[in-house]
């Protein structure tokens, strides 16, 4: 047979954001660092080449090609090995559904024909609603159009043009606002930019913050509450900041500790701060409760006057002007009114969040063909109807993912077993997992095919020597850099690896490999009775049954610029360019360059950022590290209102916060 008659779809998750890809190729596939280092053609046939960038990844790492005993794997002389099915092999017949590992990256091989077509992200979206930033599981997109269409009036024909004539915006008869200082999101990421513009010297009535939710942490809580975090649990990563404080102190371990010592805990207390002082080499990681950061946060804003600076609305696209700012258009279409108005901002900050929920292909066919919004749901979701049904009657879970969220779903589930013992959980995962990153002498540990380090991202990533690597890197290193150190994985908790460790060994909790072919209703089980997975058995010996109550994805959020209408309108208007990951390009102070304005600059801050000068961008450090690089990059070009904080006036506000008064 021609050897480009075969096809074959390599599937992984990317090393640094864990979004999927599933490209199909022509048979002989070379892999390895570099494209030019690659044969592009042996034996008269054209070779695939797919670039893996990383530097544990060899120039010419592996060749796929196709010979009289079927399709073979060849590892070609690489530094750190090839491994089939976790085995290091230098020559290897593959079967479908074998692993390969090259570096950090898991490639799962199957033979195209036997599998459906991907959605063209590899992962559907449940994405949040404009209108009431919830999650909509009925909306699902593959692309996001522009916000300004044809058939839209809002925003005015006028947001066309690359830049907009203030008085045209007048001339609408709409609101027209001008501030100082724009944030578009209202969310985390914007509180603790203007947390820093209002410590700087910035009065209120200069700022505005346009979002649909007057608590800055509204949706950060309803992820925590839907993913089985309650107020009283702590928070499943680690959290180096405080976002109430651009200081760091008091920490929250130490307010913690402080109140445990007035109620007498005195063991307690200083259990925190030995955890904060010995982490992560002598004990477990501090994490605070998600209860004492919301209620931290309330303080802060109404010091800082939040409630004055918020704005309800949507905000449906941004223009430059011609006087050099910027017109925002947003809605503030509620249940009694539809109204629509502009802002004009010399400065904006866009921290907008994650746009989508990630919703597995299979999962979300699942949905739309059954109707089905009880049995299958993501851990993102509401979903405390699966809880309170096993804790009553019983029965089988199955997860999809193995990341933090997936690790508090475990968590969850264990509890409930408390409760009845009846309870089994079957936790799918595409492929065995080995070993763990590697990056120098660094490498992080595996154990039942869960990745562990002390913290969700390397320490040295948030204000250490990786962090200045990355800075001064350019933009195929960053990418290099992000996929050796692996990005967000479980944090090394050990209270949670006892759960999982007593699970295997009592056997209510076991673990299955397999890329799935489609999930259907039991047609024996009731309304909201069984489902089945079938997932391919390696070699096309046949399927595998998977049975299963409930069904909860854990695979995590959507940050790609383009699931966003609006930042994808911003995009495609003035044609700024993105990472490989789909991720808005900043420079090194997060200001999105082309952007910039006579008289004003826009900045990005948050997840949109991945691939840009920080690492963990998504972060309580990460926003407040954004913050201090845009405010400094203001305070630079003399921006109105604001004056760089030294040694005395950080001093004074931090006696102001202390002592709670209005800076």
């Amino acid at each position: 047979m021609n050897p480009a008659s075969l096809r074959l779809r390599l599937s992984w998750d990317d090393p640094a954001t864990g979004e999927r890809r599933e490209p199909i190729l022509s048979v002989p596939i070379a892999l390895g660092r570099e494209f030019n280092q690659m044969p592009g053609e042996i034996n008269g046939h054209r070779v695939s080449r797919m670039v893996l960038n990383s530097l544990e990844v060899s120039r010419f790492h592996v060749l796929i090609e196709q010979d009289a005993g079927g399709v073979v794997v060849i590892d070609q002389n690489s530094s750190n090995g090839t491994f089939v099915n976790g085995q290091r092999q230098t020559r290897s017949i593959l079967a479908n559904g074998d692993t390969l590992q090259m570096g950090p990256y898991q490639i799962i091989v199957t033979f195209a024909a036997s599998t459906p077509a991907p959605s063209p992200s590899g992962n559907s979206q449940i994405l949040f609603n404009p209108d009431t930033d919830l999650p909509d599981p009925n909306i699902s997109q593959p692309a996001p159009q522009p916000v300004v269409a044809v058939a839209s009036s809002f925003p005015p024909p006028v947001f066309g043009a690359e830049q907009v004539a203030v008085q045209d915006l007048h001339a609408t008869g709409l609101s027209v606002d001008e501030v100082d200082y724009a944030a578009v999101g209202a969310g985390l990421g914007s509180f603790v930019w203007v947390d820093l513009l209002r410590i700087s010297g910035v009065k209120s009535d200069r700022i505005a913050a346009l979002g649909m939710e007057a608590q800055p942490y509204a949706r950060y809580k309803r992820l925590c509450m839907n993913s089985q975090i309650p107020l009283h649990e702590r928070l499943r990563s680690n959290s180096d900041s405080c976002p109430d404080n651009i200081w760091g102190w008091p920490s929250y371990a130490l307010r913690e500790a402080w109140r445990d010592l007035f109620k007498g805990s005195i063991a307690t207390a200083l259990g925190y701060l030995w955890q904060v002082f010995a982490e992560p080499t002598f004990a477990q990681t501090y994490t605070p409760r998600a209860g004492n950061v919301f209620d931290s946060i309330d303080r802060e804003a109404k010091r800082i006057g939040w409630e004055q600076i918020f704005r309800y609305g949507s905000v449906r696209s941004i223009r430059k002007t011609e006087d050099g700012r910027y017109a925002i258009a947003y809605s503030r279409t509620s249940a009694n009114r539809r109204d629509h108005a502009f802002l004009i901002a010399r400065n904006v900050q866009l921290a907008t969040g994650y746009p989508a929920i990630q919703f597995l292909p299979d999962l979300q066919e699942y949905r739309e063909k059954t109707g089905d919004f009880k049995s299958v749901v993501n851990a993102y979701e509401e979903h405390n109807h699966v809880y309170e049904h096993l804790e009553q009657y019983g029965g089988t879970v199955m997860i999809r993912g193995r990341g933090i969220v997936a690790s508090r779903i475990v968590q969850r589930i264990y509890e409930a077993r408390k409760k009845n013992q009846n309870i089994a959980l079957l936790h799918l995962m595409r492929s065995p997992k080995p070993q763990g990153n590697k990056f120098g002498t660094s490498q992080r540990t595996v154990e039942n095919h869960y990745e562990f380090q002390p913290f969700n991202w390397p320490k040295a990533c948030w204000g250490g020597e990786l962090r200045v690597m990355l800075e001064k890197a350019d933009p195929q290193a960053r990418s290099r850099l992000l996929a050796d150190w692996g990005g967000t994985t479980t944090a090394d908790r050990g209270d949670w690896k006892r759960i999982v460790e007593e699970g295997i060994r009592q056997g209510w909790y076991q673990i299955a490999f397999g890329a799935v072919e489609k999930v259907e209703r039991d047609p024996q089980s009731s309304a909201t009775g069984h489902t089945i997975t079938y997932i391919q058995e390696k070699g096309l010996k046949g399927q595998i049954r998977l049975e299963a109550d409930f069904i909860i994805d854990a695979t995590g959020l959507d940050a790609k610029v383009k699931a966003s209408p609006l930042l994808n309108d911003l995009v495609s208007h003035y044609n700024l360019p993105l990472h490989e990951n789909g991720r808005i390009a900043v420079a090194n102070d997060f200001e999105i360059v082309d952007m910039r304005a006579s008289r004003g600059r826009m900045y990005a801050a948050g997840a949109m950022t991945l691939g840009g000068p920080y690492a963990a961008v998504d972060s309580f450090l990460g926003l407040q590290y954004a913050a201090l690089c845009t405010v400094d990059s203001l305070a630079a070009a003399r921006s109105p209102g604001m004056h760089r904080l030294n040694l005395f006036s950080s001093l004074g506000q931090w006696l102001k916060w202390a002592a709670n008064q209005s800076p």
